[in-house]
């Protein structure tokens, strides 16, 4: 299992099983058939001829596992291609109707609940904002929307939902005050087992990660910089958090909580803070709620800010110093290609962020560094959604 799917409530699936299996024929199958799947996942489409190679396994074991796949209905072939010499090549890529992922995503000021194909590509979707966390309105919730997303399916589709992801952030009960949350609706998040609240809805398997560590992996897997191997993601939303990628794996640490940015200390003189109180959301929203300014289109999508929104300068400079002294710390340690920016943003919002945050690195003193490369993440508001409902896809056919 993935070290970033922190556990699952049900007993194991068949082919996590079989995954976990510590030695056998069944096993080397079962972690041979994960590594092509994400191949194929990662290039869109490839011949037999290139998965061997790139896997290092024989033509004759290649072409075994991919007509398995091929059965089993989780890849599909293309149109052949054809070359200068020998027969033409037929590619292989991912059957969307394959496998399907629900997700539900928990945080500070919505909560929904989505469901993906193979590919990625969101089937449905459902969301509602709220002032704040609530459990019994996450139960209400979860009920309708997770009946409601499996009853859509055909019957077939349904026996190939691969199970449910949580994503949602730890320890939701601390900084009440900064959302301005009643510490008593808050301090019933402490007492749930979030896993057995979703498993009341669902036979299904549930998993469970952090939710900009889901983010992080939604970018991973599904957005446009597969050709960076190191790098820190930051997701600025209703509080910056963030995840780590190294050698194009999701590296989530011990407990799971690598890449919390958002606990990072900075300074202002001589007084600290962590950076949620310098490059989060909240901060911009609490300032506009002071000049009596409506916040719910912080929250809308898909987004569309004002124009000419107040204050909107003056945070956006103090959200980027932040991030300039994040990506210059985590580069002191970790010696990574770039920082991706993402959040819950428009886009021409981010793009400012990500301008400012390079022209702020150009003049930074980096002496004993390498440059800093800073691109904004491609997924956008949804990762944290799509990230979770990939979670059961990647459990089951991920490496």
């Amino acid at each position: 299992m993935p070290s970033y799917i922190l556990n699952s409530s049900k007993s194991t699936p068949p082919l996590l099983q079989n995954a976990a299996l510590p030695k056998g024929q069944s096993a080397l199958r079962a972690a041979n058939e994960r590594r092509i799947l994400s191949l194929i996942r990662h290039h869109k489409s490839l011949p037999k001829s290139s998965i061997a190679k790139q896997t290092g396994l024989s033509a004759q074991a290649a072409t075994v596992i991919i007509n398995k796949l091929e059965e089993d209905g989780l890849v599909q072939r293309g149109a052949p291609l054809k070359g200068n010499r020998g027969q033409p090549s037929v590619p292989f890529s991912l059957n969307p109707d394959g496998a399907f992922g629900i997700g539900v995503k928990i945080g500070r000021r919505n909560i929904s609940v989505t469901l993906i194909n193979f590919t990625g590509t969101v089937v449905t979707s459902y969301s509602k904002q709220w002032e704040y966390p609530s459990v019994a309105t996450m139960r209400t919730f979860l009920k309708q929307s997770i009946d409601q997303i499996i009853s859509q399916l055909p019957y077939d589709q349904q026996q190939r939902i691969s199970g449910i992801g949580v994503a949602m952030p730890f320890e939701l009960w601390r900084w009440s005050a900064q959302t301005g949350a009643p510490d008593t609706e808050l301090s019933a998040w402490k007492l749930i087992d979030i896993q057995a609240e979703v498993q009341q809805f669902s036979d299904l398997p549930v998993f469970l990660c952090n939710d900009d560590t889901a983010a992080c992996a939604a970018e991973l897997w599904f957005g446009a910089h597969s050709n960076l191997t190191d790098y820190l993601y930051c997701f600025i939303g209703t509080f910056i958090g963030g995840g780590l990628v190294l050698n194009r794996h999701l590296h989530t640490g011990r407990t799971g909580n690598a890449g919390a940015i958002g606990s990072l200390p900075t300074f202002s003189g001589t007084t600290s803070q962590q950076l949620i109180e310098q490059s989060s959301l909240y901060l911009l929203e609490q300032h506009l709620r002071k000049m009596a300014i409506d916040t719910r289109f912080l929250h809308h999508q898909p987004m569309h800010w004002p124009n000419d929104l107040p204050l909107l300068d003056d945070w956006i400079a103090q959200v980027t110093d932040g991030l300039v002294h994040t990506a210059v710390s985590a580069q002191a340690f970790l010696d990574l290609d770039a920082i991706v920016i993402d959040g819950t943003l428009p886009e021409h919002i981010k793009h400012r962020i990500v301008s400012q945050c390079q022209t702020k690195l150009a003049t930074a003193d980096l002496r004993g560094l390498c440059p800093i490369a800073v691109h904004a993440g491609s997924v956008g508001p949804g990762a944290q959604a799509l990230g979770s409902a990939n979670l059961p896809l990647l459990a089951l056919y991920g490496i």
